[in-house]
Formats: structure tokens, C-alpha cells, sequence
């Protein structure tokens, strides 16, 4: 990541994440024995902080509550080196995620309360709107409101911003869709499933398939499409040119947070003057490096990348 660091806004979903990793293989229907924490979590705010700890000047614009979750959560988000200052304060609580995790550390059910990033609007945004023209990156999570994500991609395009759009989820993609048609999106990254969604049509895991539903998004406005597939790593469309890239191998602790730390160095690369194939292959290697780790975002991610380029050096 060389070149001049620009500064990147986040607005998106900031909540607490409550994880309970059972001791053995989870059971349904029961109680299991686990061990539970909180951290500080929500997509655009773990992309967030993700930027910050590689070296980008980033600020998020999310929705907390007035209430203990969300004071802990802000002063977490600051001490990662987060802007946090346009953060609106709700009187809605701050949202939460739950999620149980296998003792092998796969996800087996989530479920989160996203009311205070629901309600968000334009006009509670305040100054916060004040930084997107501004911006050399902005980054726009599909939780918040469609009206919400209208407006960034209107004020990017006008302002000649390029804008990332992460779909987070079939129904949020779904809800996004629409505000694809002639929208200027520099780069959203859906997973199959969130690809079928934004296009309307099933996609195959086949790479014929893939470029045809991205070659849709193409005509529609969207620059690249980086589909993420998983463990079958990941296809890059730029404007049609059709890149694969290998997942990284690695040991898997807590696969949260692994598609947030892919966005995250990617746009770091991105605003550090890399490719986009170079970016998503750098991205590839913070998801590896996120999912060997316990914490949602690694705090020695910088560290870790370049420990494992310099052992990779030949």
C-alpha cells in the first residue's frame, strides 16, 4: 500500500456484537456451554476500523443509542484511531448482533437488531453530509435506509467520489437493487447469493455465470463487481475483465468479521494507488489473517500483512 493516503468515509451499521463460541460441537434445541464477550461490531463499523489500522484517516457516520452499549462502542471505535465525531446519537437503543459460533468457529445462527441504523435519514445526518465530497473513498454499507445509500451515491457521483457498496445480505440487496439503474458505483461485492438478488435471476458458482450476471451490473452503472465465493476465493469483473483469485489458506478461529477486513484492505490499497486485482488480493489476505484471529477485527492487521509478505518474499 504505497502512494498518497486519502481519507475514507464509512457510513453504515455500528452495533455490539455479543459471540458465544460453544466448548464442543453446538447442539440444537438445548443450552450449550460457551464462552461469551462483546466487542464492537456492525459491518460499516468493522470496515471502519479496519481502515483505521492500516494507516487510513477514516470516518465513520453510523447510528448508536444514548445508552452504555453505545458509549463503549465509540470510545472502542475512537481508541482504534476511527473519527467517530459524526457518529449520530439516537434515542433508539444501540443496535446489537448475537451470534453463536461453533467450537471450530463457524457461524450457526446470528441475529441482530439494526432499528437505530433503520431509522436513520438525510436530515439526521447533519454535518456529517459535509464529508463525502471531500472524500477519496466512501464506503456505503446496505444496512442503512435505501433513501440513505440514494443520497451517497448522488453526492459521489457528483463530486466525482468513487464509492464502494457492500450489499451485506440477500434482502438488503434486494432492497438495493433498484438504485443500481444508471447509479456511478465504483465497486459493490456481493456473495452469489446477494449477485442473484441485485440481478433478479439465480447465478451459478460457475465463472460463465458469474460474468454474465456481473456483465448486468456493468450496463447498469456499476464499474466492478467482486463476487465473494467463499473458500472458492473470489471473481473480479472490471467493466467485463474476468480476474479469479484464490482464497488464502489458514487456520479458521472466528470466521466473523472476514468479509469487513476484505473491504477494508482493499479500499486501503485502492486509495493507496494499487490496482483492483492487487487490492482484492490483498484483501484475501486480511480475511486469513481476520479469520485465524478471535477478535472481529484483528488489531495487528497492518503488522500481520507485512509479516506475511516479507515471509513470502523470494
Amino acid at each position: 500500500m504505497t502512494g498518497p493516503a486519502a481519507e475514507v468515509v464509512v457510513l453504515g451499521g455500528a452495533v455490539m456484537d455479543v459471540k458465544a463460541v460453544t466448548d464442543g460441537r453446538a447442539v440444537p434445541g438445548t443450552s450449550n456451554p460457551a464462552t461469551i464477550h462483546t466487542s464492537p461490531g456492525g459491518v460499516g463499523r468493522n470496515i471502519a476500523e479496519g481502515l483505521a489500522r492500516l494507516g487510513r484517516r477514516t470516518f465513520l457516520v453510523a447510528v448508536v443509542g444514548d445508552d452504555a452499549f453505545g458509549r463503549e462502542l465509540l470510545a472502542r471505535t475512537a481508541d482504534a484511531g476511527v473519527h467517530v465525531d459524526h457518529v449520530v446519537r439516537s434515542a433508539v437503543r444501540t443496535g446489537t448482533y448475537l451470534a453463536t459460533l461453533d467450537h471450530d468457529g463457524e457461524l450457526v445462527v446470528g441475529a441482530s437488531d439494526m432499528r437505530a441504523t433503520d431509522a436513520l435519514t438525510v436530515d439526521a445526518l447533519g454535518r456529517a453530509g459535509d464529508l463525502l465530497p471531500r472524500a477519496g473513498f466512501v464506503v456505503v454499507d446496505g444496512n442503512i435506509p435505501a433513501d440513505v445509500v440514494r443520497w451517497a451515491v448522488r453526492v459521489c457521483a457528483e463530486h466525482g467520489v468513487p464509492l464502494l457498496l457492500d450489499p451485506v445480505s440477500v434482502a438488503k440487496a434486494g432492497r438495493l437493487a433498484p438504485l443500481l439503474d444508471g447509479a456511478p458505483v465504483d465497486t459493490i461485492t456481493p456473495n452469489l447469493a446477494e449477485l442473484a438478488a441485485l440481478t433478479g435471476s439465480p447465478v451459478a458458482d460457475t465463472r460463465p455465470a458469474i460474468a454474465r450476471a456481473a456483465a448486468e451490473l456493468h450496463e447498469r452503472g456499476v464499474r466492478r463487481v467482486w463476487v465473494r465465493r467463499g473458500r472458492h476465493g473470489s471473481l473480479l469483473s472490471d467493466e467485463g475483465a474476468v480476474t479469479a483469485l484464490a482464497a488464502r489458506p489458514g487456520e479458521v478461529v472466528d470466521v466473523t468479521g472476514a468479509g469487513d477486513a476484505m473491504t477494508a484492505a482493499y479500499v486501503a490499497a485502492r486509495t493507496g494507488g494499487d490496482t483492483p486485482v492487487a487490492a482484492a488480493g490483498l484483501g484475501h489476505l486480511a480475511a486469513a489473517l481476520t479469520v485465524a484471529h478471535p477478535d472481529t477485527v484483528r488489531p495487528d492487521l497492518a503488522t500481520a500483512i507485512r509479516a506475511d509478505r516479507t515471509e513470502t518474499l523470494p
